[in-house]
């Protein structure tokens, strides 16, 4: 038992260490030396859970999607009965994450899958099959806040999924050339005016926009 404890722990720090490694260094940058230090580890414990550096990668990209799900399922706005306001919730949420280090709140599937879409087959359809899930949590609240506040509206509730996600990526990349999260921000409070121009706006927004 405590064996196989350990072993759980082991294989934790390892992803844990590719994660913060790999989205600040990048994934080519990083070598097997590289999660091993940030572990504390040895090469040995490495491969006795991992074949290879893109096996870790596959499995970090999977934990850090599952780490996701969890941050956003347990967030305040989940509470909500309401699906438009679970959508714009998840859209501010996304506006309050951008602080502190740059590697800490940007994202390790999209890092990853830039470099790597044409040497990693495998990692690259993980990455693919990771954000088109997250796409997916998104999905299913737009589909039902367009079922309640625009059943007509010719737009797809996937299809926006995939844009909040593309504005999302694209911030990220310009926060890491320019160092600072200002034009993440701004485009995120567009995607949410944008939102707004689908679904309308929540009654309590617009008090707040009169007084």
């Amino acid at each position: 038992m405590v064996r196989t404890r350990d072993s759980t722990e082991t294989r934790g720090k390892l992803l844990a260490a590719a994660r913060d490694v790999i989205r600040a260094k990048g994934y080519t940058a990083t070598s097997v030396d590289d999660i091993c230090a940030a572990a504390g580890l040895t090469k040995g414990s490495f491969f006795h859970h991992f074949d290879s550096k893109e096996a870790l990668g596959i499995a970090a990209v999977e934990a850090f999607e599952a780490m996701a799900e969890t941050l956003f399922g347990a967030a305040p706005y989940q509470a909500s009965e309401d699906p438009r306001e679970r959508i714009f919730g998840y859209v501010d949420l996304r506006i309050a994450m951008l602080t502190g280090e740059i590697s800490q709140y940007t994202c390790l599937i999209g890092t990853t899958v830039q470099e790597i879409y044409q040497t990693h087959p495998a990692l690259r359809a993980t990455c693919d099959r990771m954000l088109s899930e997250h796409v997916g949590m998104l999905t299913r609240d737009l589909a039902a806040a367009k079922a309640r506040y625009a059943p007509a509206a010719p737009w797809k509730p996937e299809s926006v999924g995939y844009f909040m996600q593309c504005v999302l990526q694209g911030g990220f990349i310009f926060t890491k050339a320019q160092q600072n999260a200002s034009v993440a921000a701004a485009s995120l409070r567009h995607l949410r005016a944008y939102l707004e121009t689908l679904l309308g706006q929540p009654k309590n927004r617009k008090r707040k926009e009169r007084s």
